[in-house]
Parts: structure tokens; sequence; C-alpha cells
């Protein structure tokens, strides 16, 4: 018997149905893993009704695509457009454009000589279940408690790090607490894949997620984590935040306001779970950017904090209290960068774990400022701030604060004479990130420069899709509200690696990130709701990525920290995104109909 070959890819196509089907009824649709390399790169998790839906087409062998049902009944049809530009591997991708189609539903995506795309969910609240996932991923990172299977099911562990006999490090010994003295922090987040807890890094980290709630305060209230708190009359994802505020309220030296700028062990400890390692804990040396980022936090914190007054009596007081006292001491000491190469031929022991050195106080002098006047209404905070020092508008990152000070003060209609022309900077900032992207091969702001594949490439294009965000709630312009999801699209497989970067949220997704609990916890996979740091080429640690391709420079290894690493301050701008998208998915409204499309009934 001869069979020809439209059958052949006929029943090669009902086959692979069969089978995504039968790993679905095993696992669910979230839990599918693969890791084979599939041409058709679309948001794994799936697309709003109403919003815009494109998937990424690596190669032109058919024009046309299809959408089916998981029974492999066609109900859309489409031609495929060419990118006008090539991708950064210099090829020319193809644009399957299915906004139009709008039926709820899971799908597979279907390109002649392609094959077939992971299925997806058209859905209302679609994305509910990762915005979720991405805080819930701080439950995980926990420091001084067990984590029970009631919350945290398979992975749960036991307590680590109690924190409550850290020594004073030699580097910030004072008169009043001598190198050795015993003092008590415990709580707060485990940073990335270590086990160390940092100010700096947790400010960002913090700060991002008030500002989730603070945004989008209705939306967040309804958000239930399951955590030990839950239910007990604050929203929890500020039930969260909590767990790491009280842990930075202890970083504060009481007798100056100064905060130290980080707890650590000495040396990163091995892979190992939290409670088997025991090695002695310091607080480190104050700084000036600690002090910052200290102070801006607490400043925010108090303003949020004083809704919530019976459960949380005499916090937000305390926090402004805080706040204040550390920008005094960072107004007294403008200048203190923290050196760690430089401490470790002062003082003993060396200490070795990240620095998150800085050198330009700038942008912290602006945030902390910033958050100041809108917590006290007094302006005086910016008396000699020069809030725009140069025509830049930097995305955010732990060393590079400054938006988060226009963020609060636009948000907040500020009396500041320069606000008009930071509202027009970023309204230009917004323009500039997005301008091209529809020529460009995949359609998203992220792969339009090679400049963002550096480290935690991941968190900048999440960083990006918030600013798209904030440019979106000054303007209501849909455009930014339309590529900040395009941006999240990205994260969650329209990309050159064709990954959903979030662990556990996905078909494809990464099984070994650089995260010591993941790694060590005999559980197969990974600690859920965890973006890890994505494509760079520069392979920092050492461990060669497939392709140095910009977009292309990941690889899933627990050892790849470079590209594969996981942390507080890149899972927070995922967190504000997802969400954000949840809270404003019926502003989606996609009038234009596809072009060259047809609905099959």
């Amino acid at each position: 018997m001869s069979i020809n070959s439209n059958s052949v890819k006929i029943l090669t196509g009902r086959l692979t149905v069969i089978f995504l089907l039968l790993l679905m009824a095993k696992f669910g649709n979230a839990q599918i893993k693969d890791t084979s390399s599939r041409p058709i790169r679309l948001n794994q998790i799936g697309f709003y009704p109403n919003g815009p839906k494109r998937a990424i087409v690596l190669n032109g062998n058919g024009r046309s695509f299809t959408i089916r049902l998981l029974n492999n009944r066609t109900v859309f049809s489409g031609i495929l457009t060419p990118s006008a530009t090539p991708s950064f591997a210099g090829k020319t991708t193809y644009i399957a454009d299915f906004s139009s189609f709008s039926k709820p539903g899971e799908y597979i995506l279907t390109v002649t000589g392609s094959g077939n795309s992971y299925p997806f969910k058209i859905a209302g609240n679609v994305h509910q279940n990762l915005a979720k996932g991405v805080i819930k991923a701080y439950y995980f990172m926990r420091a001084s408690t067990a984590l029970p299977a009631k919350y945290a099911g398979k992975w749960s562990r036991a307590a680590g790090h109690p924190d409550d006999k850290v020594l004073v490090h030699p580097s910030a010994a004072s008169d009043k607490r001598l190198a050795g003295t015993i003092i008590s922090s415990p709580r707060g987040w485990y940073d990335a894949g270590d086990y160390n807890k940092y100010v700096v890094n947790s400010g960002i980290s913090t700060s991002t997620l008030l500002s989730l709630y603070e945004d989008y305060p209705a939306y967040m209230k309804t958000v239930k984590l399951n955590i030990p708190e839950s239910g007990n009359g604050v929203p929890d994802l500020l039930n969260e935040v909590l767990w790491n505020l009280r842990w930075m309220l202890t970083m504060q030296d009481p007798d100056d306001g100064g905060v130290y700028h980080k707890l650590t062990n000495a040396a990163f400890d091995k892979f190992e779970m939290p409670d088997k390692d025991t090695t002695p804990r310091y607080v480190v040396q104050k700084g000036t950017a600690a002090a910052l980022d200290f102070a801006a936090v607490m400043a925010q914190a108090s303003r949020i904090f004083k809704q919530f007054p019976q459960q949380t009596p005499g916090l937000a007081d305390s926090c402004l209290v805080a706040a204040k006292k550390a920008w005094q001491w960072a107004a007294n000491n403008p200048n203190v960068a923290y050196r760690q190469d430089q401490n470790n031929k002062k003082f003993i022991p060396a200490v070795t774990t990240g620095g998150y050195g800085d050198n330009n106080f700038t942008d912290e002098f602006i945030w902390a400022a910033s958050e100041l006047v809108i917590s006290t209404g007094d302006v005086g905070y910016l008396k000699n701030i020069n809030l725009l020092p140069d025509d830049k508008m930097p995305v955010p990152a732990w060393g590079q604060v400054r938006l988060l000070g226009y963020y609060t003060l636009l948000k907040n209609d500020a009396a500041v004479p320069e606000l008009p022309e930071i509202k027009r900077r970023l309204i230009n900032a917004a323009d500039e990130l997005i301008k091209g992207v529809d020529d460009n091969a995949y359609q998203t702001s992220m792969t339009l420069s090679a400049r963002h594949f550096g480290w935690g490439s991941n968190s900048d294009a999440a960083n990006q899709g918030v600013l798209l965000l904030q440019a979106y709630r000054l303007s209501h312009d849909k455009k930014y509200l339309y590529n900040a999801l395009a941006d999240l699209d990205y994260l969650l497989g329209r990309n050159a690696t064709g990954y959903s970067y979030v662990t556990g949220y996905g078909t494809k997704t990464p099984m070994h990130p650089h995260h010591r609990p993941s790694a060590s916890d005999g559980v197969t996979d990974p600690v859920p709701g965890l973006l890890v740091g994505g494509p760079n080429p520069g392979m920092q640690d050492g461990i060669k990525v497939p392709s140095k391709v910009p977009d292309e420079a990941y690889i899933d290894d627990t050892q790849a920290y470079a590209a594969n690493e996981v942390t507080i301050n890149w899972n927070a701008p995922m967190a504000y995104l997802a969400n954000a998208i949840e809270a404003l998915q019926s502003q989606l409204s996609v009038k234009t109909k596809s072009t060259n499309s047809k609905h099959l009934k």
C-alpha cells in the first residue's frame, strides 16, 4: 500500500495532537514538559479573547497557518507575514497574527512544514495563575522559617538561617556595636540562588511589589496566595512584603540610623538545603546606597500600611521614623560606597558573596527624596536634589533606581516644577522603546536592540513592560498597553529560545535554575514561579551557551548563574507586569481584524 506525502503529514499531525492530549490528561496543560526546539514561538500560557494574539514562525515553508482545537478541528486560518527586519541571527521570521479570533478554548497553531505549536488557551484571566505564582515565589524564598506542605506542597522544607545570632562584622563596627556584637535579624527573602540577604537588592524588589499594590489596589486585594498569613485582613501581596520589610527594619543601626549593606555568610555556601547551613552570619559595612534604598522603601511602606492600622499597629509610623533617620544618615554620609575588595584587605573574615557595589548615588537620592516628599508632604527633601541630572531615562535596575522616584512623583501628581518635563520624558522614553517594533522579528521592544541582552536580560524585558504600563497610565494610549503585553509574551515563549522563562509555567520551561533549594530538595520540578536571568552572551560563569547570538545565548544549566540564576529583583517586575496586565485585561480591545484570515465553524 502506498501513502502519499500529504497523508503522512496529516497522520503525523494527528499523532502529535493525540500525544499532547495524553500528556494533558496526565499532567494538566501547564505542566507538560518538552525540551524540543519548536519553530513556532508563542506565549505558552495563552491570550485574552479581545487582546492581540501573535506567534512567530522561524521558517516560511508554509504561507498559511491554522488554529486548531485539540481534537484537530480547524477553527481559524490566516496568512503568515514576513518580518520587515531580520532577527539577530540574520533570519527573516514570519508573523502569525490571529488577534481577530476570540473564542475561548484550548488550541494549537499549525504551519505546514513547521509542525504544531505548544498548546495554549484563549480565556479571560488567562495569566491569573502565573501572576499569582510569580508572587508566591517569594514565599518559597523566605528565610528563618519552615515551609509546611500545606502552603509549599512538594517543595516543603525545614527552617533555615534563623538569623537571631548575627555577628557585627569588623567592617560594620561602631562605638556602640563593636565587632562580634550579636544582633537579631530574622526573616527576609533569600536574595537569589544563594542564601544571603542584601538591602540594596531588597530595596528595588520590595518597592516594585509595593508599587504593584499602590497602582492596582482593587485587583491586588483579590489575589489569594495560600500563605500562612492569608485571611488576616491584609492583602496577601502585602503580607508577603511584610516578611521582608520587617527584616529590613532590623538592618538599621538604631544608634545612628545607618543601614548595613547586607546580611551574609563569609562565602557562598555549597548547594544544600537552608537548614544544612550553620556557618556564621554577619552584617557588614553601612553604606549610602543601602541607607537611601532603605529610606525610599520605608517611606513608601509607611503610606501603604497606614491603610491597615488595626492589622499592623504602629508599623506605618515606625517605617516613616526609620526612613527619616536613614535619610539623615545618608545626608551626613553622601558618598560611602560599599567596596568589598578593599574591605577584604583590612578585615577578617574576608567576605566574598555578592557585592552589589555602586559608586554613584545620584539616582538613590532622587528616589528616596521622591518617596519622602509624597509620604510626608515636605518638599524640602528635594532641596539640593537635581531631579533631572541628564537627559536619560534608564529602565530600573538595582543600581539605577531613578525612575522609581519618577513613577512615584507622577502617579501622586507631586507639586514639583519638574513634573511636566518628567512626564514628557517618560512618554518619549516609552516611544523610543517601541520604535520599530512592528517591523521587528519578534514584535517586542526587548528584541529591538542587542544591548538589552546582558546579565538578567529577562528582568530588563519585564521592566520595559513596567515602563510601558506607566506610560499607559499617564497617556491612556493603548499602544503602550499592547506592547507591555508583548513583553509578557516574550517572557512566556515568544522569543528566540522557545522557552517560557518562568519555572513551572508553560510547556518548555527551565528545569535546572541556579537556585540552591531547587537543586537540593530531591524534587524533580524546580520551585515554581521563578523568572530565570535569560539570554546573556557574556558567559561570566564560564558555562558555554549554545549560541552567542544575543537573544539565543541561554542554557538551562544549574551551574550557569550568568544565564539561569533567579533573583528577587528579577521576579518583582515580572510580578508587576503579569498582575497589572491581569488587572487591565478589560481594557484590551483589538478592533481590527487580522488580514487574510478566515474564521471556520
